[in-house]
């Protein structure tokens, strides 16, 4: 390990070059290695020798597809140049959500923060922050010394944009997410090419696993959903939308059911999560 190099994970695992030098391997084969990140590199460490694996060399390559005769289950793709690796370390939990994390790690990034308050866009301007992500906790120091922090199971909401951000084009990945006074808040990101792809990928994947596709939202659902969007207070409900209170609670009980709110008292009083917030954006966009 070279000086000011962290080490994030060391664990037993396998690799399999899958394509080199841009051409498909006649015979890819797996290869039991040590595999290391740090906030530097990827190490693959096996009876062949040592490779070292830069993080700016690296992206995810999610679109990739095995090729017949590779079992790839639980593998994660990583397109490396003109050659693509799978590597699996089954120990690790998401290894490819840790390869974001060590990719990520005390990188300087750019950001806006607060960009957006209650849906109400802010003057804030773009500045450098050191990023970590730990403790599932996303930390970001901010110049003059300023800290935030938010859960990342937090995120309700992310997408992506262009803009010009200081004087060049790049992409931005707007998260939405509750800040420390439980207001929906969106911060914005952005960067290398590499370092917006990995928060993409990060977040994304938070979004990805929770799902409701087993759930039938009817339109008074929705519109309770985007009205508790909106501020509106669980108590005042049932005359916002035009229902009986029975009819509020019943619809509650399914948000609830559904992991979309957070249940504050017994009776009448709930609060979106991230996922309510998630599926009434939707909701929102949909109108």
């Amino acid at each position: 390990m070279s000086d000011g190099e962290t080490k994030l994970v060391d664990s037993a695992g396998d690799y399999c070059y899958v394509v080199r030098d841009g051409q498909p391997v006649a015979e890819p084969r797996w290869r039991s290695s040590r595999v290391v990140l740090t906030d530097k590199r990827l190490i693959l460490a096996g009876s062949d020798g040592k490779q070292s694996l830069p993080h700016g060399s690296i992206r995810l390559a999610d679109d990739f597809e095995a090729p017949e005769g590779v079992t790839a289950d639980g593998a994660t793709p990583l397109r490396a140049g003109d050659a693509v690796v799978l590597v699996d370390a089954p120990d690790v939990a998401d290894f490819d959500r840790e390869y974001c994390r060590a990719m990520l790690d005390a990188e300087v990034i750019l950001v806006k923060h607060p960009a957006v308050v209650g849906g109400v866009v802010q003057e804030a301007g773009w500045s450098k922050a050191r990023f970590r992500f730990a403790d599932e906790h996303v930390k970001l120091a901010l110049p003059d010394g300023d800290t935030t922090s938010f859960a990342v199971e937090d995120v309700g909401t992310i997408e992506t944009a262009s803009a010009t951000v200081m004087g060049e084009d790049r992409t931005v990945v707007e998260v939405e997410h509750t800040d420390n006074e439980g207001r929906s808040v969106e911060t914005h990101f952005s960067g290398t090419a590499a370092h917006t792809r990995a928060l993409e990928h990060l977040f994304g994947a938070v979004i990805e696993g929770r799902g409701s596709e087993e759930y039938e939202i009817t339109e008074t659902e929705n519109e309770v959903l985007m009205a508790l969007y909106s501020g509106v207070s669980p108590f005042e409900m049932a005359d916002f939308v035009g229902l009986d209170v029975e009819e509020v609670e019943e619809i509650y009980a399914k948000l609830l059911e559904m992991g979309a709110v957070d249940k504050v008292r017994e009776r009448t009083e709930v609060s979106l999560n991230a996922h309510g917030r998630n599926l009434a954006s939707e909701a929102m966009s949909e109108q």
